[in-house]
């Protein structure tokens, strides 16, 4: 008999701490965005156009692994 051997990505991703780990981080880059915004325009004291962009890829960041770990099927 043969073993065979799981996927590399599989193996990854099959701890649950991981799992929980991307999803605590999805929800920080989805509903941080705004504080982002707030931090860099205010704490750092740069222009308000780089606050938003940062927002704006922190937002789009969160909606990317959101959608990597729906698919993934460790979120439903």
């Amino acid at each position: 008999m043969t073993q065979e051997k799981a996927p590399e990505n599989k193996v990854f991703m099959s701890s649950k701490y991981v799992k929980m780990l991307l999803v605590i981080l999805m929800a920080f880059l989805l509903f941080g965005g705004p504080y982002i915004v707030y931090l860099i325009n205010d704490a750092l004291e740069m222009s308000f156009l780089y606050a938003a962009i940062a927002g704006a890829a922190s937002v789009v960041l969160g909606l990317v692994l959101m959608w990597y770990l729906i698919r993934a099927k460790i979120i439903t």
